[in-house]
């Protein structure tokens, strides 16, 4: 969903200092937009564990019963209600020439049209020295899981600006995602792999550089546009989770049951998640990241008044009111999750800080101005269990749930 589409939504964007802001009023639970990402990707460590998601739109391709088996590590499951699972493989396809897997023959031919011309590997597909895989193992060596971001994010925008027909005006897209100083470009970067990789990200430039360079886009191949549109995905990106398991569960919940059927069906999915949580843990999703152009633009609150899901099992991010929004009312989402939220003030502003580079000063921050600057008791605890993990445990501990 592109700019051409702002007069239709209840919703208007003011670039300077940016936000959203409300042109009519909405309750609590109604959906604001539905915005498709100008580009996503799927987490590569992600597709590594066998989490099957479409490489265009990122539909979760198993169906329910299979991914629940393979999560629980039951391979004779079955799952009641079969009929709920929306997932249909008669009409997954593949790219001719290089394998990967797409939903529908729609999601193929747009990915072929868009970028996936410009990023096929073929035949090379599986071979380690082609210089977009090694592009991806260095990405894989430096961002071990939880991953929150894609270096093929920035190798799909590139890809789209080649396969354009109108490059500028897909470039022109591109910067309305929010601009940074080369000072902060330079933190994100190094804050989005991590600080003992701080030396490795002129070899990620130099892969780059090689996989991908273009005459139209020389700006993103020099260091410091490198490092620019590394802080654009880190700052911009938002996290698009999957899974055709949770859409049969949201399925099974809207049943009209009788009281013992809803009971039976009920610890059925109960004791699934428990068999899941001990095989796999909490990491549930078929992950990734997009760029979204109206949803970059709503601003932090720790008390956000929306929130973004992905009820349709693909990319398509739904906006939802979480009270009643007055006319003219900002429209504000959280850049933290639920537990970060619960946390003292000054734990929520050295996140954010670190991590978007910014201040915030929403009315509960303001409330707690006169509070001590104290880290709160859980961070404390991670950044115990942190200083004694190695990097062995880290890569046991793979991702989390979205």
């Amino acid at each position: 969903m592109g700019s051409r589409f702002h007069h239709m939504l209840p919703v208007e964007t003011r670039i300077l200092g940016k936000g959203l802001f409300a042109k009519r009023s909405m309750k609590k639970g109604e959906t604001i937009f539905i915005e498709r990402p100008l580009v996503s990707a799927q987490f590569l460590w992600n597709t590594l564990y066998k989490y099957k998601a479409c490489e265009y739109c990122l539909r979760a391709l198993e169906t329910a019963e299979g991914n629940a088996r393979r999560l629980s590590g039951i391979p004779g499951l079955s799952l009641p209600h079969p009929e709920l699972c929306r997932v249909r493989p008669e009409q997954h396809q593949a790219c001719p020439q290089c394998q990967v897997m797409y939903c529908s023959s729609e999601c193929r031919q747009a990915a072929a049209d868009q970028y996936h011309r410009a990023l096929c590997l073929g035949p090379s597909e599986d071979d380690p020295d082609h210089p977009i895989n090694k592009l991806k193992d260095a990405w894989k060596s430096m961002h071990y899981p939880p991953e929150t971001s894609s270096i093929m994010l920035m190798a799909k925008m590139v890809a789209m600006v080649k396969q354009a027909k109108d490059k500028a005006h897909l470039q022109k897209l591109f910067t309305h995602f929010c601009s940074r100083t080369a000072n902060e470009e330079e933190e994100i970067a190094h804050k989005l792999l991590g600080e003992q990789f701080r030396g490795q990200l002129a070899l990620l430039h130099s892969l780059f550089r090689e996989a991908l360079y273009d005459d139209h886009l020389s700006r993103w191949f020099v260091p410091e546009g490198f490092r620019s549109l590394f802080a654009l995905v880190g700052t911009n990106g938002q996290g698009i989770g999957t899974s055709s398991l949770s859409q049969w569960v949201h399925a099974c919940d809207a049943l009209e049951l009788p009281a013992q059927q809803r009971e039976h069906l009920d610890s059925f999915i109960d004791q699934l998640y428990k068999d899941i949580e001990k095989e796999t843990g909490d990491f549930l999703n078929c992950e990734g990241s997009g760029l979204f152009l109206l949803q970059s633009s709503c601003n932090h609150s720790c008390i956000p008044n929306a929130e973004a899901s992905f009820p349709d099992n693909n990319f398509l991010l739904h906006l939802s009111a979480l009270c009643d929004i007055n006319q003219g009312e900002e429209i504000c989402i959280s850049y933290l999750d639920c537990c970060q939220r619960d946390r003292s003030r000054h734990s929520r502003h050295k996140i954010l800080r670190e991590n978007y580079l910014f201040v915030c000063s929403c009315p509960k921050c303001v409330s707690q101005m006169d509070e001590l600057d104290v880290t709160s008791e859980e961070e404390e605890e991670e950044e115990g269990v942190a200083e004694g993990e190695t990097e062995g445990d880290e890569m046991e501990d793979e991702m989390t749930d979205v």
